[in-house]
């Protein structure tokens, strides 16, 4: 009877430390920091395609994530997609005139935000804050488009004629 109980805390304690690791390599997986919030400001920006972007999507400067896409949605005046950033507070410091783009970790990975800081102009440039919207964007490359012009412009080279209305001498 002892013996059997002390298997059984050993196979529990086992079970147990086994969900414990699955659930830490979730959270690793998934790249969650931490289930308290950190201070973040708003920051939105319009592109003409957002591709495969999805909300939690990090947002790096130079691979250094400072922060996160909260929301896409679609404007009602302009009928293009909307991102909204989460910027962690500690990087408060980027001008106004910075720009985003959607870039796409690897050849057919995962896409996220690339923020490119501006350049400071002296004590006249302003700093992006709370609510601010970002002009300069880069709408996502999508494979498939490329691969269509591709595709379109290898098949037309068959088709050109020569319209310059001149005619070979023999």
């Amino acid at each position: 009877m002892q013996q059997t109980r002390k298997i059984e805390f050993w196979v529990g304690s086992f079970v147990l430390a086994g969900i414990c690791a699955i659930l830490v390599m979730i959270f690793q997986v998934a790249d969650v920091k931490g289930f308290g919030t950190q201070d973040t400001y708003q920051l939105t920006a319009e592109f003409d395609n957002v591709g495969n972007l999805k909300v939690r999507s990090p947002v790096k400067v130079g691979g250094v994530v400072v922060g996160h896409v909260t929301q896409i949605s679609l404007d009602k005046e302009t009928l293009r997609p909307l991102v909204t950033l989460a910027i962690e507070t500690q990087y408060d410091q980027f001008p106004d005139n910075s720009s985003v783009q959607i870039l796409t970790a690897g050849l057919i990975g995962e896409q996220y935000i690339g923020l490119v800081p501006g350049f400071i102009w002296g004590d006249e440039t302003d700093m992006l804050s709370n609510g601010d919207k970002i002009e300069d964007t880069k709408s996502a490359l999508v494979l498939e488009n490329l691969i269509g012009q591709f595709l379109y412009r290898v098949g037309g080279k068959g088709d050109e004629k020569d319209t310059s209305g001149e005619t070979e001498k023999e």
